[in-house]
């Protein structure tokens, strides 16, 4: 009888994760000796589990790996890399001439990328009050703060609720860098070995292709925990996060992630001058 081995894996409950994980945690590609023992958590839990190095494979903010690189290394696969899909800055008025006062804002965490791109198109904003990401449309609805930053399905929500866009920190991306944005990506613990590394980003570049030859296979997984989204929005939200990146990152978006760090050390968001580590 072959032994096997269990690896905590993390990744959170949005549409995207969801999609890209269904098969490999249900049994749906061949895992060999790897069985997974999911943590399924916000992307902010996420990363402050993995500042604490809690998991060996979990989905963090490109942001949050700046302070990980010792503990984690980043796969190749699994990753959410786009032109133009980065957070929205909102409002609960529209804003006309640039008079808007922007005294607090809400985040999604502040090892999210979101935050970093907040920081970088918006230095002068200090006052950050942290939200779960699913709370921050109410909170600039109920007056709580001033504005918000809003990732993932939200994007897809806030007009309904009548919200307006500030910026669209995507669109200031690609102007300002000319380069996909990368928002989260698949680190392991750099305390296994090469050839444990490889075969889970091989797993996981399997579980991506499988559930792109097979769409409708991950949509049980993914309706069960998107709770009260609709499916139009589900299927818009894995259509902008899970793309070609997700498979392998190549050499375009390894370059974009690299191009992020730089930018953050230019800028002195990120005090530490090591660029991101990318599995051979």
């Amino acid at each position: 009888m072959n032994s096997t081995t269990k690896l905590t894996l993390g990744f959170s409950p949005c549409p995207n994760d969801c999609f890209i994980f269904d098969a490999l945690v249900h049994g749906k590609i061949d895992t060999g000796d790897l069985e997974f023992d999911v943590v399924m958590e916000d992307v902010e839990t996420l990363n402050k589990m993995a500042l604490k190095g809690q998991l060996d494979i979990t989905k963090l903010s490109y942001h949050a790996y700046a302070y990980c690189l010792k503990e984690y290394i980043l796969l190749k696969s699994g990753s959410a890399l786009g032109f133009n899909c980065g957070p929205l800055l909102i409002s609960k008025e529209p804003v006309r001439n640039n008079t808007f006062q922007i005294n607090t804002v809400a985040i999604p965490g502040k090892y999210t990328t979101a935050n970093f791109l907040l920081s970088l198109a918006f230095p002068q904003l200090s006052n950050k009050v942290e939200y779960l990401f699913s709370d921050i449309e109410n909170a600039v609805l109920n007056g709580e703060v001033d504005a918000g930053l809003i990732i993932h399905e939200n994007r897809f929500t806030y007009e309904d609720k009548g919200l307006h866009k500030i910026m669209d920190l995507g669109e200031f991306w690609d102007d300002l860098i000319k380069a996909p944005i990368p928002l989260g990506g698949i680190c392991m613990l750099r305390k296994h070995s090469q050839q444990r590394l490889h075969q889970v980003n091989n797993l996981i570049k399997a579980s991506v292709q499988f559930a792109f030859d097979n769409p409708e296979s991950s949509m049980t997984y993914v309706k069960q925990h998107a709770q009260e989204m609709s499916e139009t929005v589900m299927k818009k939200h894995i259509q902008l996060y899970v793309n070609q990146f997700s498979i392998d990152l190549g050499e375009t978006g390894t370059k974009a992630v690299t191009l992020l760090f730089k930018k953050a050390v230019e800028t002195g968001l990120i005090k530490r001058p090591e660029l991101p580590i990318i599995m051979d």
